[in-house]
């Protein structure tokens, strides 16, 4: 049987925070997909407390969300550990 140490506790905790479903800071959009996370701290913050989904983070930057998604796919293939 494995017990937890404080410390493994701690990262778990830390793991979890970052997994609780996070909505969009503009129209509300709930549970945003790991993408607009990532891309909402790529491109903005990468510490930040509020979240964009894909189409108002397009509005936002004045971009089509056709150019996030491919911007998406070259993050990922750069090796982003936040996608």
């Amino acid at each position: 049987m494995y017990l937890y140490s404080v410390c493994d506790q701690t990262k778990m905790d830390k793991r979890c925070e970052t997994l609780d479903k996070k909505s969009c800071y503009v129209c509300g959009k709930e549970n945003l997909n790991k993408n607009e996370i990532g891309l909402t701290k790529k491109l903005l913050d990468k510490n930040s407390k509020y979240f964009y989904c894909l189409d108002c983070l397009a509005e936002y930057l004045e971009v089509d969300t056709e150019f996030l998604l491919v911007k998406v796919e070259e993050f990922k293939e750069q090796g982003c550990i936040l996608f």
